[in-house]
């Protein structure tokens, strides 16, 4: 069986080398996340050099994702490099301290944070492990209590309980590292922290502007979280291509118990809406030690998958792990056994969707009469992958090839789910695309003599948008 369910992997320390990186692609890597976060931008140029090299050795098509690093909502620097805090004691976040911070204080690199937080806020640090109560506002010093103590160490993130920071979502180095993203075409961009969908129209526009001498627009991803963001969550969707459930942060605003019922939520809302969606964080976080993973890990794992997701996300696993291939392996193979027992239901599926476009109503009839007929395949000839992307917002277990002449469309479909894309010259004869077609995944090993399939185009050829046709073949 092959997997449904896509695999994002961050590069990083332990993943940058050429033998190790095309052993990832080969175990199952889809989408590679470049992490802005870390590393200068010639870092960045250089590691999706090397993407671009391997996945054209291995044959396989492999999205590009930049995610940018968003607002440093951080403490500054410690004179020892981190301090032990006690419960009970007092410290101060003082956005005007120059020196190195002790164990009673230390700077910030987010200066609006007095601005932002009244006496009775709670703070959450290092991704809520170190909880503090703020006592007291004194011009740009925040006096608060340890009320959960712990290492507190440089440059760890600052959250605020039930949300509330100002930090605007695209910093000016974001702005520098969207333009560094585009001189190498990724696929997708990540933007960290959105609160409405302007923040995402925002990312978009310098996005294309930035890609304009190329001509490329990459898909938008919005990564969700902040408490804000939640109410707006349909906004937010509707400006983007897709979302990310950003586990950590969200979980560290909302509270860890509100976390996997939102994740359900966003990735039923992102189907409905035809948006793909990207479930991270913490999935096989003891991998990064360790060679197999946890029974909850597994579990996490597949219940994404069984959620819908269109792909899961690795982060320190592949980045920083002593196991990056096998931490692959081990995800894909719990994928494919969730898949394995996935109900699919396409017929109920459809009577609750609306359709107004052709093309849209092509891509529906595809699956429900490839899901009646048997058909080995649906086959896609599109221009922009649009096709592909309506087929897979519905649970069938019938493979989806989308063949495009788009290299850029190619790997953008390398993040949907249950979508195999294939580069395919162009052709003005629909007859000669049809049969190419055709021929293409018979010497894959994906159609034989006598297998029926269904294959959806435009007419006339080559323009996005303009899928009009399904047809039924046969092999043979």
């Amino acid at each position: 069986m092959t997997r449904h369910t896509k695999i994002v992997a961050t590069l990083g320390p332990a993943s940058s080398d050429p033998v190790v990186l095309e052993r990832m692609i080969r175990a199952g890597v889809d989408v590679v996340r470049l992490n802005f976060s870390h590393g200068k931008a010639q870092d960045h140029i250089d590691r999706a050099a090397l993407v671009r090299e391997v996945a054209a050795r291995v044959g396989k098509p492999v999205a590009i994702m930049a995610d940018l690093q968003g607002p440093k909502i951080r403490v500054g620097k410690f004179a020892e490099g981190k301090v032990m805090l006690e419960n009970g004691q007092p410290f101060v976040l003082d956005g005007g301290r120059s020196e190195l911070g002790d164990i009673g204080g230390v700077g910030l690199d987010y200066k609006e944070l007095p601005r932002d937080v009244k006496p009775g806020d709670t703070l959450l640090l290092n991704d809520g492990l170190i909880v503090m109560t703020v006592d007291a506002v004194r011009g740009e010093a925040v006096h608060t209590t340890v009320k959960v103590g712990g290492e507190l160490s440089n440059n760890k993130g600052i959250n605020k309980q039930g949300g509330g920071l100002t930090a605007p979502a695209l910093t000016a180095k974001d702005m520098e590292d969207i333009k560094t993203a585009m001189s190498f075409q990724c696929e997708y961009v990540a933007v960290s922290f959105p609160k409405s969908a302007t923040d995402m129209e925002m990312a978009r526009q310098l996005a294309n502007v930035a890609g304009e001498p190329w001509r490329h627009k990459p898909g938008m991803i919005a990564k969700i979280e902040r408490t804000e963001a939640i109410p707006q969550l349909e906004a937010i969707l509707k400006s983007s291509d897709g979302i990310m459930v950003a586990r950590g942060d969200l979980a560290v605003e909302v509270g860890n118990a509100a976390v996997p019922a939102l994740q359900k939520k966003m990735i039923r809302m992102a189907r409905e809406m035809d948006k793909v969606t990207i479930t991270a964080t913490q999935m096989m976080e003891s991998m990064i030690q360790n060679p197999v993973p946890t029974r909850a890990e597994v579990s996490d794992v597949a219940n994404a998958v069984l959620d819908g997701t269109d792909a899961v996300m690795l982060s320190a696993e592949t980045a920083a792990g002593k196991y990056p291939v096998e931490t692959i392996e081990q995800m894909a193979a719990i994928a494919i056994a969730a898949e394995r027992a996935e109900e699919t239901r396409p017929d109920t599926d459809f009577t609750l969707k609306q359709v107004v476009r052709i093309d849209q109503a092509i891509a529906m009839g595809a699956l429900f009469t490839a899901h009646h007929l048997g058909c080995k395949a649906i086959l896609a000839l599109t221009e922009s992958g649009s096709t592909t992307l309506w087929m897979s917002r519905y649970r069938i277990d019938v493979p989806i090839y989308g063949l495009t002449s788009q290299p850029l469309s190619q790997r953008k479909m390398a993040l949907y789910r249950n979508v195999r894309s294939i580069l395919m010259p162009k052709h003005d004869d629909r007859d000669a695309a049809l049969k190419e077609a055709e021929d293409l995944l018979v010497a894959r090993g994906v159609l034989k003599p006598g297998d029926t399939y269904a294959i959806t185009c435009g007419e006339p050829m080559g323009y996005p948008g303009g899928t009009n046709m399904l047809k039924v073949c046969r092999v043979g």
